[in-house]
């Protein structure tokens, strides 16, 4: 796949969930199916090993396989594709980038270590050399909430002057200060806000999503953006909506009944009901919502956001 730059980086990219059996293996085949739902959803983009894909579970036989299949399928349909290389330990994210430059990716996510907040000399030292491991291929840096280090614009000021290969960044979005601060970077980086600000966050002068949205509807969430294309205002004006359903429904999930972020993700694509087979299950050691508590939520999704299904 040709490496793409910070003005090709753009869109509704779809993050591969990872499906978990009952023994808590990864169950292949439906592993392939939700890539092949992608692929005829026509997204932007599909990514691996972000939270939702549960980098942080896999061994590095589980890792080298779930990419493998990604990179073949999305070569094969001419998909664009993103691997991360994520994990805490910057050892094994260095020997993920090393494996992983070998399937041709679009480009690669990376975290910063995070055992202990790194500093902005230690940012950039891993930054460069995870740089010079992954040769032509561009890096995203995803800098979530719970990250032990936020970053905030001047950080990634500094981050696009040291570490030209940085080419986008995903992160949680800010306020209109925070817009302002990151509007001299819309030409440098590629700004990945959440999935249920895309409307706001484009019209603001991001560029896109690792989208939380796609996972509850892959088609839904690429029409909003190709409306956010062709018409933002009534883009905007369904993100009011969605926003009431995500608030009511899927945030409760982590700040009422404490389960990650990881687990709405899934809860989400249960109650889309787009990839027959698909459970809220988690990896241990973390919880997945019950599958008794998801049918409400499908049917909220449903009356809310008609559009979407």
């Amino acid at each position: 796949m040709k490496p793409l730059d910070a003005s090709q980086i753009r869109g509704n990219w779809a993050t591969l969930l990872l499906p978990v059996n009952a023994d808590d293996s990864i169950d292949e085949g439906l592993l392939e199916a939700e890539i092949d739902y992608y692929i005829a959803a026509k997204v932007n983009g599909i990514y691996s090993n972000g939270s939702a894909g549960e980098f942080y579970t896999q061994t590095p036989a589980e890792y080298e396989r779930v990419n493998t299949i990604l990179a073949q399928k999305c070569e094969k349909a001419g998909m664009p594709f993103q691997i991360g290389a994520s994990h805490m330990s910057p050892q094994l994210s260095l020997e993920r980038m090393r494996f992983a430059r070998g399937l041709c990716p679009s480009a690669m996510q990376i975290i910063l270590p995070d055992w202990f907040p790194p500093t902005m000399p230690e940012i950039l030292a891993f930054l460069r050399k995870i740089a010079e491991e992954a040769g032509d291929i561009p890096l995203v840096v995803y800098n979530p909430p719970h990250a032990k280090k936020r970053l905030d614009p001047a950080d990634w000021r500094t981050i696009a002057e040291a570490v030209p290969q940085v080419q986008g960044v995903k992160v949680p979005g800010g306020d209109d200060a925070w817009y302002a601060q990151m509007r001299p970077l819309f030409d440098r980086l590629s700004v990945f806000v959440p999935g249920h600000l895309l409307a706001s966050g484009i019209a603001k002068g991001a560029h896109g999503a690792y989208s939380n949205v796609a996972c509850l509807s892959p088609r839904g969430a690429q029409a909003w953006y190709e409306q956010c294309l062709g018409y933002l205002p009534k883009a905007i004006a369904f993100e009011q909506r969605l926003l009431a359903f995500w608030r009511g429904q899927i945030e409760p999930l982590i700040t009422i009944h404490h389960r990650s972020n990881m687990a709405a993700d899934k809860t989400a694509a249960v109650a889309g009901g787009w990839l027959p087979g698909m459970t809220p299950r988690m990896r241990w050691p973390y919880v997945g919502t019950p599958v008794d508590e998801c049918g409400p939520i499908a049917q909220a999704a449903r009356a809310m956001l008609p559009e979407f299904f």
